[in-house]
Protein backbone atom coordinates (compact mmCIF):
# COMPACT_ATOMS: atom_id res chain seq x y z
CA UNK A 1 0.00 0.00 0.00
CA UNK A 2 0.92 3.39 -0.96
CA UNK A 3 2.77 5.01 2.19
CA UNK A 4 1.44 7.98 1.72
CA UNK A 5 -1.96 7.40 0.62
CA UNK A 6 -4.66 9.72 2.39
CA UNK A 7 -6.72 8.42 4.68
CA UNK A 8 -9.92 9.97 6.62
CA UNK A 9 -11.61 7.78 9.40
CA UNK A 10 -15.32 8.11 10.47
CA UNK A 11 -16.05 6.75 14.09
CA UNK A 12 -19.50 8.29 13.63
CA UNK A 13 -21.32 8.16 17.45
CA UNK A 14 -18.42 5.80 18.78
CA UNK A 15 -15.66 8.11 19.18
CA UNK A 16 -14.32 5.72 22.46
CA UNK A 17 -14.55 2.45 20.86
CA UNK A 18 -11.50 0.61 20.56
CA UNK A 19 -11.51 -1.69 17.39
CA UNK A 20 -8.74 -3.96 15.07
CA UNK A 21 -7.87 -0.79 13.16
CA UNK A 22 -6.00 0.68 16.20
CA UNK A 23 -3.19 -2.01 16.18
CA UNK A 24 -0.46 -1.34 13.89
CA UNK A 25 0.26 -5.14 13.63
CA UNK A 26 -3.21 -6.18 12.89
CA UNK A 27 -3.88 -3.08 10.16
CA UNK A 28 -0.26 -3.58 8.63
CA UNK A 29 -1.45 -7.72 8.30
CA UNK A 30 -4.75 -6.51 6.81
CA UNK A 31 -3.26 -4.19 4.59
CA UNK A 32 -0.58 -6.38 3.16
CA UNK A 33 -3.73 -8.99 2.65
CA UNK A 34 -5.83 -6.29 0.74
CA UNK A 35 -2.57 -5.79 -1.25
CA UNK A 36 -1.86 -9.30 -2.20
CA UNK A 37 -5.51 -9.97 -2.88
CA UNK A 38 -6.12 -7.28 -5.33
CA UNK A 39 -2.33 -8.39 -6.90
CA UNK A 40 -3.64 -11.42 -8.05
CA UNK A 41 -6.37 -9.73 -9.64
CA UNK A 42 -4.30 -7.01 -11.33
CA UNK A 43 -5.58 -4.72 -9.72
CA UNK A 44 -3.52 -1.93 -8.00
CA UNK A 45 -4.90 0.28 -5.28
CA UNK A 46 -4.64 4.09 -5.49
CA UNK A 47 -5.66 7.51 -3.85
CA UNK A 48 -7.62 7.99 -0.97
CA UNK A 49 -8.50 5.51 1.25
CA UNK A 50 -11.56 5.75 3.79
CA UNK A 51 -11.85 3.88 6.65
CA UNK A 52 -15.16 3.22 8.72
CA UNK A 53 -14.72 2.06 12.35
CA UNK A 54 -17.78 0.94 14.39
CA UNK A 55 -18.13 -1.83 17.29
CA UNK A 56 -19.59 -4.27 14.83
CA UNK A 57 -16.91 -3.65 11.84
CA UNK A 58 -13.65 -2.18 10.02
CA UNK A 59 -15.00 -0.88 6.37
CA UNK A 60 -12.03 0.19 4.18
CA UNK A 61 -12.97 1.87 0.92
CA UNK A 62 -9.98 1.71 -1.02
CA UNK A 63 -9.63 3.53 -4.93
CA UNK A 64 -7.98 1.01 -7.31
CA UNK A 65 -6.66 2.20 -10.75
CA UNK A 66 -8.36 1.86 -13.49
CA UNK A 67 -11.85 0.92 -11.32
CA UNK A 68 -13.91 2.92 -9.04
CA UNK A 69 -13.83 0.87 -5.85
CA UNK A 70 -13.02 -2.02 -3.47
CA UNK A 71 -14.31 -2.76 0.01
CA UNK A 72 -12.52 -4.63 3.03
CA UNK A 73 -14.66 -5.78 5.91
CA UNK A 74 -13.75 -7.11 9.03
CA UNK A 75 -16.06 -8.65 10.73
CA UNK A 76 -15.87 -9.30 14.80
CA UNK A 77 -15.89 -12.92 16.17
CA UNK A 78 -19.71 -13.41 16.28
CA UNK A 79 -20.24 -12.25 12.67
CA UNK A 80 -17.17 -13.53 11.50
CA UNK A 81 -19.27 -16.30 9.37
CA UNK A 82 -20.24 -13.01 6.53
CA UNK A 83 -17.14 -13.64 4.47
CA UNK A 84 -18.04 -17.31 3.67
CA UNK A 85 -21.93 -16.55 3.87
CA UNK A 86 -21.04 -14.09 0.98
CA UNK A 87 -18.64 -16.50 -0.82
CA UNK A 88 -21.48 -19.11 -1.21
CA UNK A 89 -24.12 -16.94 -1.84
CA UNK A 90 -22.54 -15.61 -5.25
CA UNK A 91 -22.43 -19.32 -5.99
CA UNK A 92 -26.15 -20.21 -4.34
CA UNK A 93 -27.88 -17.24 -5.96
CA UNK A 94 -25.97 -15.74 -8.45
CA UNK A 95 -26.79 -11.88 -9.31
CA UNK A 96 -28.77 -11.55 -6.14
CA UNK A 97 -25.06 -10.61 -4.00
CA UNK A 98 -21.99 -9.27 -4.42
CA UNK A 99 -19.26 -11.97 -5.60
CA UNK A 100 -16.34 -11.42 -3.51
CA UNK A 101 -13.02 -10.87 -4.29
CA UNK A 102 -11.46 -12.53 -1.91
CA UNK A 103 -12.71 -14.04 1.74
CA UNK A 104 -10.37 -14.75 4.70
CA UNK A 105 -13.09 -17.16 6.87
CA UNK A 106 -10.36 -17.95 9.75
CA UNK A 107 -9.84 -13.99 10.44
CA UNK A 108 -13.08 -12.31 9.13
CA UNK A 109 -12.07 -10.39 6.30
CA UNK A 110 -13.69 -9.86 2.86
CA UNK A 111 -12.86 -7.69 -0.14
CA UNK A 112 -15.74 -6.97 -2.46
CA UNK A 113 -16.27 -5.24 -5.25
CA UNK A 114 -18.50 -1.85 -5.46
CA UNK A 115 -21.89 -2.61 -5.69
CA UNK A 116 -23.44 0.34 -7.41
CA UNK A 117 -25.52 3.13 -5.91
CA UNK A 118 -27.44 2.59 -2.66
CA UNK A 119 -31.09 2.42 -3.21
CA UNK A 120 -30.99 4.99 -0.37
CA UNK A 121 -29.22 7.05 -2.31
CA UNK A 122 -31.47 6.41 -5.22
CA UNK A 123 -34.85 7.20 -3.03
CA UNK A 124 -32.77 10.58 -2.15
CA UNK A 125 -32.03 12.23 -5.58
CA UNK A 126 -34.86 10.34 -8.16
CA UNK A 127 -38.68 9.80 -7.23
CA UNK A 128 -39.41 6.21 -7.10
CA UNK A 129 -42.41 4.69 -8.06
CA UNK A 130 -44.20 1.55 -5.81
CA UNK A 131 -43.34 -0.79 -8.38
CA UNK A 132 -39.16 -0.73 -7.24
CA UNK A 133 -40.07 -1.61 -3.98
CA UNK A 134 -42.01 -4.68 -5.50
CA UNK A 135 -39.23 -5.66 -7.33
CA UNK A 136 -37.21 -5.19 -4.14
CA UNK A 137 -39.58 -7.53 -2.02
CA UNK A 138 -39.83 -9.96 -5.30
CA UNK A 139 -36.13 -10.33 -5.64
CA UNK A 140 -35.59 -11.40 -1.98
CA UNK A 141 -38.38 -13.54 -1.66
CA UNK A 142 -36.70 -15.34 -4.71
CA UNK A 143 -33.69 -15.46 -3.15
CA UNK A 144 -35.04 -16.63 0.76
CA UNK A 145 -37.17 -19.46 -1.36
CA UNK A 146 -33.80 -20.43 -3.24
CA UNK A 147 -31.87 -20.84 -0.22
CA UNK A 148 -34.62 -22.88 1.78
CA UNK A 149 -32.55 -26.12 0.79
CA UNK A 150 -29.19 -24.86 2.04
CA UNK A 151 -30.58 -23.59 5.40
CA UNK A 152 -28.40 -26.51 7.18
CA UNK A 153 -25.30 -25.39 5.14
CA UNK A 154 -25.91 -21.98 5.89
CA UNK A 155 -25.97 -22.82 9.81
CA UNK A 156 -22.73 -25.24 9.42
CA UNK A 157 -21.21 -22.08 8.05
CA UNK A 158 -21.57 -20.24 11.59
CA UNK A 159 -24.82 -18.34 10.94
CA UNK A 160 -27.18 -18.74 14.51
CA UNK A 161 -30.14 -20.59 13.72
CA UNK A 162 -33.36 -18.82 15.50
CA UNK A 163 -36.23 -20.98 14.96
CA UNK A 164 -39.58 -20.18 15.88
CA UNK A 165 -39.74 -22.21 18.86
CA UNK A 166 -36.36 -20.56 20.30
CA UNK A 167 -38.03 -17.06 19.92
CA UNK A 168 -39.38 -16.94 23.45
CA UNK A 169 -35.71 -17.19 24.98
CA UNK A 170 -34.79 -13.91 22.83
CA UNK A 171 -38.12 -12.55 24.47
CA UNK A 172 -36.55 -13.57 27.92
CA UNK A 173 -32.80 -11.87 26.80
CA UNK A 174 -34.71 -8.56 26.21
CA UNK A 175 -35.98 -8.76 29.76
CA UNK A 176 -32.68 -8.90 31.30
CA UNK A 177 -31.67 -5.09 29.32
CA UNK A 178 -32.31 -2.29 31.06
CA UNK A 179 -35.94 -1.06 29.91
CA UNK A 180 -38.49 1.29 31.19
CA UNK A 181 -40.73 -0.91 33.93
CA UNK A 182 -44.07 -0.01 31.66
CA UNK A 183 -42.45 -1.87 29.11
CA UNK A 184 -40.82 -4.96 30.96
CA UNK A 185 -44.49 -5.25 32.41
CA UNK A 186 -46.00 -5.54 28.26
CA UNK A 187 -43.08 -7.80 27.58
CA UNK A 188 -43.83 -10.38 30.20
CA UNK A 189 -47.18 -9.99 29.43
CA UNK A 190 -46.63 -10.87 26.15
CA UNK A 191 -45.03 -13.92 26.53
CA UNK A 192 -47.73 -16.60 26.38
CA UNK A 193 -49.23 -15.33 23.48
CA UNK A 194 -46.08 -15.33 21.84
CA UNK A 195 -45.27 -18.93 22.75
CA UNK A 196 -48.86 -19.64 20.87
CA UNK A 197 -47.80 -17.59 17.77
CA UNK A 198 -44.82 -19.28 17.51
CA UNK A 199 -46.14 -22.68 17.70
CA UNK A 200 -48.90 -21.65 15.22
CA UNK A 201 -45.82 -20.06 12.75
CA UNK A 202 -44.13 -23.51 13.07
CA UNK A 203 -47.41 -25.53 12.62
CA UNK A 204 -47.64 -23.75 9.33
CA UNK A 205 -45.01 -25.81 8.04
CA UNK A 206 -43.12 -22.96 5.82
CA UNK A 207 -39.29 -23.94 6.39
CA UNK A 208 -36.30 -21.43 7.44
CA UNK A 209 -33.99 -19.98 5.29
CA UNK A 210 -31.55 -17.27 5.48
CA UNK A 211 -32.98 -13.83 7.14
CA UNK A 212 -30.77 -11.02 6.62
CA UNK A 213 -32.23 -9.89 9.71
CA UNK A 214 -32.23 -5.86 8.75
CA UNK A 215 -32.65 -5.20 5.54
CA UNK A 216 -33.24 -1.47 5.41
CA UNK A 217 -32.30 0.81 1.83
CA UNK A 218 -28.56 1.09 2.63
CA UNK A 219 -28.15 -2.28 2.26
CA UNK A 220 -29.58 -2.97 -0.93
CA UNK A 221 -27.30 -1.47 -3.88
CA UNK A 222 -29.76 -0.84 -6.88
CA UNK A 223 -26.89 -1.28 -10.22
CA UNK A 224 -29.98 -0.80 -12.75
CA UNK A 225 -33.90 0.00 -12.66
CA UNK A 226 -35.31 -2.98 -11.65
CA UNK A 227 -32.34 -4.89 -10.31
CA UNK A 228 -31.06 -5.39 -6.69
CA UNK A 229 -28.18 -6.49 -5.15
CA UNK A 230 -28.70 -7.76 -1.54
CA UNK A 231 -25.37 -6.76 0.96
CA UNK A 232 -24.05 -6.78 4.44
CA UNK A 233 -24.63 -10.27 6.29
CA UNK A 234 -23.11 -9.75 9.60
CA UNK A 235 -26.75 -9.72 11.31
CA UNK A 236 -27.97 -12.66 9.44
CA UNK A 237 -29.84 -15.54 11.41
CA UNK A 238 -31.74 -18.97 9.74
CA UNK A 239 -35.02 -18.60 10.61
CA UNK A 240 -38.49 -17.94 9.40
CA UNK A 241 -38.12 -16.49 5.99
CA UNK A 242 -40.93 -13.93 6.48
CA UNK A 243 -39.61 -12.28 9.31
CA UNK A 244 -37.73 -10.63 6.81
CA UNK A 245 -40.37 -8.86 5.25
CA UNK A 246 -41.26 -6.35 7.94
CA UNK A 247 -37.83 -3.97 7.55
CA UNK A 248 -38.04 -3.05 3.82
CA UNK A 249 -42.07 -3.16 4.17
CA UNK A 250 -41.72 -0.46 6.78
CA UNK A 251 -39.51 1.51 4.86
CA UNK A 252 -41.53 1.62 1.89
CA UNK A 253 -44.44 2.51 3.75
CA UNK A 254 -42.66 5.87 4.65
CA UNK A 255 -42.98 6.62 0.69
CA UNK A 256 -46.02 5.28 -0.60
CA UNK A 257 -47.60 4.95 2.78
CA UNK A 258 -49.54 1.91 4.09
CA UNK A 259 -51.73 0.83 0.73
CA UNK A 260 -48.66 -0.55 -0.26
CA UNK A 261 -48.76 -3.30 1.97
CA UNK A 262 -50.57 -5.90 -0.04
CA UNK A 263 -48.76 -5.30 -2.85
CA UNK A 264 -45.34 -5.91 -1.26
CA UNK A 265 -46.24 -9.17 0.29
CA UNK A 266 -48.26 -10.51 -3.00
CA UNK A 267 -44.86 -9.90 -4.69
CA UNK A 268 -42.65 -11.26 -1.72
CA UNK A 269 -44.92 -14.43 -1.36
CA UNK A 270 -44.95 -15.28 -5.32
CA UNK A 271 -41.96 -17.98 -4.62
CA UNK A 272 -44.04 -19.79 -2.25
CA UNK A 273 -47.36 -19.74 -4.36
CA UNK A 274 -48.94 -23.00 -5.08
CA UNK A 275 -46.69 -25.43 -3.17
CA UNK A 276 -49.55 -27.03 -0.77
CA UNK A 277 -50.32 -23.96 1.18
CA UNK A 278 -53.54 -21.55 0.68
CA UNK A 279 -53.05 -18.09 -0.03
CA UNK A 280 -54.81 -17.65 3.47
CA UNK A 281 -51.91 -19.55 4.84
CA UNK A 282 -49.13 -17.76 3.51
CA UNK A 283 -51.16 -14.35 4.68
CA UNK A 284 -51.56 -15.51 8.39
CA UNK A 285 -47.83 -16.92 7.98
CA UNK A 286 -47.02 -13.12 6.83
CA UNK A 287 -48.82 -11.81 10.11
CA UNK A 288 -47.34 -13.67 12.68
CA UNK A 289 -43.41 -13.74 11.21
CA UNK A 290 -44.51 -9.91 10.81
CA UNK A 291 -44.65 -9.62 14.96
CA UNK A 292 -42.36 -12.15 15.13
CA UNK A 293 -39.40 -10.40 13.33
CA UNK A 294 -37.91 -7.83 15.72
CA UNK A 295 -36.54 -11.08 18.11
CA UNK A 296 -34.85 -11.91 14.92
CA UNK A 297 -33.23 -8.47 14.44
CA UNK A 298 -32.55 -9.27 18.32
CA UNK A 299 -31.02 -12.37 18.04
CA UNK A 300 -28.13 -10.32 16.63
CA UNK A 301 -27.67 -8.14 19.18
CA UNK A 302 -24.09 -8.07 20.95
CA UNK A 303 -22.25 -8.75 17.70
CA UNK A 304 -19.17 -6.61 18.62
CA UNK A 305 -15.37 -6.54 18.62
CA UNK A 306 -14.12 -8.38 22.19
CA UNK A 307 -12.30 -4.26 22.55
CA UNK A 308 -15.49 -2.65 22.19
CA UNK A 309 -16.08 -1.20 24.96
CA UNK A 310 -18.33 2.61 25.91
CA UNK A 311 -20.08 4.14 24.09
CA UNK A 312 -20.67 0.60 22.15
CA UNK A 313 -22.09 -1.10 25.32
CA UNK A 314 -24.43 1.54 25.74
CA UNK A 315 -25.36 1.19 22.15
CA UNK A 316 -26.31 -2.33 22.36
CA UNK A 317 -28.34 -1.50 24.94
CA UNK A 318 -30.08 0.88 23.17
CA UNK A 319 -30.57 -1.29 20.63
CA UNK A 320 -32.40 -4.02 23.01
CA UNK A 321 -34.63 -1.72 24.59
CA UNK A 322 -35.35 -0.12 20.99
CA UNK A 323 -35.91 -3.95 19.92
CA UNK A 324 -38.64 -4.57 22.72
CA UNK A 325 -40.13 -1.19 21.86
CA UNK A 326 -40.41 -2.53 18.43
CA UNK A 327 -41.61 -5.86 19.25
CA UNK A 328 -44.39 -3.88 21.04
CA UNK A 329 -45.57 -1.66 17.84
CA UNK A 330 -45.66 -5.07 16.38
CA UNK A 331 -48.35 -6.60 18.59
CA UNK A 332 -51.58 -4.96 16.50
CA UNK A 333 -52.43 -6.96 13.40
CA UNK A 334 -49.91 -5.83 10.55
CA UNK A 335 -52.69 -4.21 7.75
CA UNK A 336 -51.40 -6.85 5.38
Amino acid sequence: MPSDAQVTVDRGRYQDTVTPWEEPAWRTEALDWIEARLAARGLRPSGRRRVRLRPWSVLLRLSVEGDDAVWFKANPPASAFEGALTAALARWVPGHVLEPLAVDTGRGWSLLPDGGPLFRDVLARETVTAGAWEDLLGQYGVVQHALTPRAGEIERLGVPAVPADALPGVLDRLDETPLPSRDRAALRGLRPRLSDWCAELAALGVPDSLDHADLHDGQVFRPAPGRFTFFDWGDAVVAHPFAGLAVPARRAVEHHGTGILPRLRDAYLEPWTGQGRTPAQLRRAVSLAWRLSALNRAAAYGRLFPTASGGAGAATAAAAAAGARCLLELLDEPPL
